[in-house]
Formats: C-alpha cells, sequence, structure tokens
C-alpha cells in the first residue's frame, strides 16, 4: 500500500488506526516536504517512511521503488478502505489476465448533490476504463514497471496512467465502494468544483499540459 502524503495529519490522524489494521504486507508513506504533523504521526508506528520531490506522481513512483509487494495499491490518506477490500484485490489478482483495477467510489458528504456525483463517477470510469486516484489504483508490479510507473506529470498522472494500463491486458472495476473526502467540493462548492474538475479533462483531452491544467486548478484552490 503506497500512500503520497503532503500535509495530511488530519486526514493521517482520523485514519491511522483503521490502515494500520488492514493485512497489507508493506504500507509506504512519501511525503512531498509536508509543514504540519504528518510526519510526526506516522514515527514509531512501524511504517516505512520516504521522502521525495512534491507532486503526487513523484511521490508514488518513489515510494514503489521502497516496497517489495507483487501487488501495489496505491490509496490517498483521505480515503478509507476495509479489509474487505483488500481481500478483493487479493481474490481478483489470482486472475492472471488481470493487470490491475479500481474501486467504485463513494464521496463522504451528506449533500444529495454528492450521490449524483458518485454515480456519475463511478458509471464512468467502469464504462471507459479511466479512473482517478480517489478509487484506489492497484496494479502488478511488474505491469507497474514495465510501463515506468505514473508518468511524472504535474496533473493528471492517475487518468493518464490508467488509460496506459488498458494497453497491458484486463483492468477491473470492484463494485465494492471506497469512501473518499467530499473535502474539495465543500470547501469550494459543489458546482463550481464540477465545472472546474470537467473542464481539466476536457482541455487534458484536446492536449493541454498538464503544467499549466496544475496552475489553473492552484488558482482556485
Amino acid at each position: 500500500m503506497v500512500m503520497p502524503l503532503l500535509n495530511e495529519a488530519v486526514a493521517l490522524e482520523a485514519g491511522l488506526k483503521s490502515f494500520k489494521a488492514l493485512s497489507v504486507n508493506e504500507w509506504i508513506c512519501c511525503d512531498g516536504g509536508s509543514t504540519d504533523a504528518t510526519l510526526e504521526l506516522l514515527q514509531d508506528r512501524g511504517i516505512s517512511i520516504c521522502q521525495s520531490g512534491k507532486g503526487r506522481a513523484l511521490q508514488m513512483n518513489a515510494g514503489a521503488k521502497h516496497c517489495q509487494s507483487d501487488i501495489l495499491l496505491f490509496i490517498h490518506a483521505d480515503t478509507e478502505l476495509c479489509e474487505e477490500h483488500i481481500q478483493s484485490i487479493k481474490e481478483l489478482m489470482q486472475d492472471d489476465a488481470v493487470v490491475g483495477g479500481h474501486f467504485d467510489v463513494r464521496l463522504s458528504g451528506p449533500h444529495w448533490a454528492f450521490r449524483i456525483i458518485e454515480w456519475f463517477m463511478n458509471h464512468r470510469s467502469c464504462l471507459t476504463g479511466i479512473s482517478t486516484g480517489d478509487q484506489c489504483l492497484f496494479v502488478r508490479r511488474e505491469v507497474f514497471e514495465a510501463m515506468g510507473g505514473f508518468p511524472e506529470q504535474a496533473l493528471m498522472e492517475d487518468v493518464e496512467f490508467s488509460k496506459r494500463l488498458k494497453r497491458h491486458g484486463k483492468v477491473a472495476c470492484l463494485h465494492q465502494k471506497v469512501t473518499t473526502s467530499s473535502r474539495r467540493w465543500e470547501k469550494h462548492g459543489i458546482v463550481k468544483t464540477i465545472w472546474l474538475m470537467w473542464k481539466l479533462r476536457f482541455l487534458y483531452w484536446l492536449g493541454t499540459s498538464p503544467e499549466k491544467l496544475s496552475r489553473m486548478y492552484r488558482n482556485v484552490r
């Protein structure tokens, strides 16, 4: 289990106990330069910690290099999963035709609009095979290495990775839901955030550079 971190003390404190209870062989946290209590929370807990430059792609690639497991699961600190999710991955990956996959997602907020957003996110990813980091991407290590890991770009690294992954074999969509934080929508507004995310994806599809998209994303955060 590889987790990129940057000032995630609040999310880590809430989820640390449940993460520790999961039956994964290794838990690697890669910090991108946190200035809060993130690193202090991880000390003396038997968790492997590495550091890299800031950026999820850089951090996830660095974290993957620090573990030996045959299956890599990439998860954000504000996403919740349980032992049943881990067991589902282990069972699924016994099929040699499957190179990786992702889960359906549930947003943590109670607002009715989040249920609609979830529905579209889950149906879109299963229809297209393109998923995001919130959906807990998992992949065989040998395939990950053959792909060169995540493309080290400023934004949309998860979209680009999942698009490339489809070329290597069967990608599974597990309908068990992992819960991810709705804080982004709650902070900036539901409609504004939906518009921004679709705008960024459309511009990326048109060929806009990830660096330019990243600047657009940061300007509204």
